[in-house]
């Protein structure tokens, strides 16, 4: 069997919520409290283990790409939405049946200065990005591999 090739994605969050630096600190997390069919379903079927993430900070100033990101673990039931005391919880959510899924990642590098949603628009391969598009609020979105090299370019960080 053809070993499969990696898939690119940006992940938002708001810094205040969890950051690159948690991230950091923390090593590894689970992407959890995504309430978004059309992400939803990213994380179940499509985002595997491997695959590269760049990490967002969105509803901050300035929006960024912050830094990068491995998955390491396959989309699974998110848990939180079982959690009465989270404020992930869905009352329609069934273990049995799980609605909301999850995967989790591993930092792989943050950039030592945040790659601007102005930077990405002056750039001739990035200005295309989903994340620029107007009204683009998906938390979870496709990445090309040439706008992954791109943004590391921007970077001036090693591809990771």
């Amino acid at each position: 069997m053809a070993k499969r090739k990696t898939h690119y994605w940006l992940l938002k969050s708001e810094p205040n919520a969890y950051s690159i630096d948690d991230l950091v600190k923390d090593r590894t997390t689970h992407w959890d409290g995504v309430r978004n069919y059309q992400a939803r379903n990213m994380l179940r079927d499509e985002i595997l283990v491997g695959d590269k993430v760049l990490f967002y900070h969105s509803n901050a100033d300035p929006m960024a790409i912050v830094g990068t990101a491995t998955v390491v673990q396959n989309g699974y039931p998110d848990h939180t939405a079982f959690d009465k005391t989270d404020k992930h919880y869905d009352e329609k959510s069934d273990p049995d049946n799980p609605r909301w899924f999850m995967v989790d990642i591993e930092i792989a590098q943050k950039f030592a200065e945040p790659i601007t949603r102005d930077m990405l628009r002056e750039n001739e391969i990035t200005a295309g990005m989903m994340v620029l598009a107007k009204g683009s609020r998906l938390s979870v979105q496709p990445v090309t591999e040439d706008e992954w090299k791109a943004v590391h370019k921007l970077a001036k960080a090693k591809l990771k």
